[in-house]
């Protein structure tokens, strides 16, 4: 990868010679070349500065050294180059946009200054060059050069061979949309602290999901930007007690069931399923037939169970997951809940199922559900008797 950097102060850009950025270099993985822009201007004082057309403070990088200085660097090869303007005012950049910038094999950096370069810089360079405005942040640096090195050293760790351990890259912060899990080495105890235990135990899957459910609750912690707070939620955390639904649930009620039960109709190979035809006026009108209860984490719904008495059967309906919160035991844990609201009058307990809808299945059996005939063809119907009640 060809790199090129425009700036006012290029030994501002000394520290791309160090670390793995300036052993990749060394190397022939990057090849950077620094230009100074006043080497473009024409004046004994070398300006490359003047004031505003319209008044107001500061002062604007002038066109001409920068239009010639680009210029000469786009003649220095064949490609289009990708030109990156640094500046509060562009696209934020993230770990996607380093992995897209990665790819390219000319990157040219307009470092600016003062109150910027002048628009027409951008224009005239859109002949030769991708331009790209780029904003490390919400805030505001005296100039280019700090976003420059923050973005060489991002794209760079990412060509082949300037890391050592390739694998280090894949479980590192924002990869996934997640951020890193928190790391140890040695001593185990230090200060009167301990390594977790299960890093100690040689369980690799046990590691591998304790690293997971770390991540999880650090990003929800730390950026809620990223990762809803219900992330981290578990059977056995439930956020308060569910809730009856009310008609201001109902658009997001039927949006979850038609997720969760496309899942249902894929397994069972039948779209002859009411829960995948329900529309907002059935769903509404369900409300008054049905006992509905809702769960929320931090004003998401994140799941939701139904209930009606027929006779002293407390039937039970439309068990459903936020499906990125699958796996968790949420499912087990709504299925106690409804149990738990299930009138005096109630005996027992049923729900019906998809008969290749194993999944589901296997949690009611551990539940103590006996499965047995149904009346409704391609479902199984299982019950339970309510404990402490005699049928």
């Amino acid at each position: 990868m060809r790199l090129d950097v425009v700036s006012i102060f290029p030994e501002y850009l000394a520290p791309l010679d160090l670390s793995l950025i300036g052993k990749a270099r060394r190397d022939g993985l990057l090849g950077l070349h620094v230009h100074d822009l006043r080497d473009f201007t024409h004046d004994r004082h070398r300006t490359v500065d003047d004031t505003p057309y319209g008044g107001g403070a500061g002062m604007v990088m002038k066109p001409e050294p920068w239009g010639e200085a680009l210029d000469h660097i786009a003649g220095q090869g064949d490609s289009r180059p990708t030109l990156i303007v640094p500046g509060p005012g562009g696209t934020p950049f993230t770990q996607a946009m380093a992995r897209e910038l990665a790819q390219q094999d000319w990157l040219v950096f307009a470092c600016g200054r003062y109150e910027g370069i002048d628009e027409r810089v951008y224009e005239h360079a859109r002949s030769a060059y991708d331009v790209r405005v780029v904003s490390l942040g919400d805030y505001v640096l005296n100039g280019g050069e700090v976003a420059v090195l923050a973005i060489v050293e991002a794209v760079a760790r990412l060509l082949p061979g300037v890391i050592g351990n390739a694998a280090s890259l894949v479980e590192e912060s924002h990869e996934d949309g997640l951020l890193e899990y928190p790391v140890y080495t040695k001593p185990a105890q230090w200060d009167g602290r301990a390594v977790p235990d299960v890093l100690l135990s040689g369980d690799h899957g046990r590691i591998a999901r304790w690293r997971h459910e770390q991540r999880l609750t650090r990003t929800a912690a730390r950026r809620p930007d990223l990762l809803h707070a219900s992330a981290t939620l578990r059977g056995d955390d439930l956020p308060g007690e569910l809730v009856p639904a009310t008609p201001g649930d109902v658009g997001e009620l039927l949006t979850m069931t038609h997720a969760c039960w496309l899942k249902e109709t894929l397994a069972n190979r039948t779209f002859d399923i009411p829960a995948v035809h329900e529309t907002v006026e059935t769903l509404s009108a369900s409300l008054a037939e049905w006992q509905t209860y809702v769960l929320r984490a931090q004003g998401r719904l994140v799941g939701s169970v139904r209930g009606r008495l027929d006779g002293d059967v407390w039937e039970i309906g439309r068990l459903m997951v936020a499906p990125d919160l699958r796996g968790r035991g949420l499912g087990r844990a709504l299925l106690s809940r409804i149990e738990a609201v299930a009138p005096q009058a109630a005996r027992s307990y049923s729900l019906i199922t998809g008969a290749a809808s194993a999944d589901n299945q296997r949690m009611y059996k551990k539940a103590g559900y006996r499965a047995g005939p149904s009346p409704i063809e391609g479902t199984v119907l299982l019950t339970k008797r309510r404990p402490g009640r005699s049928t």
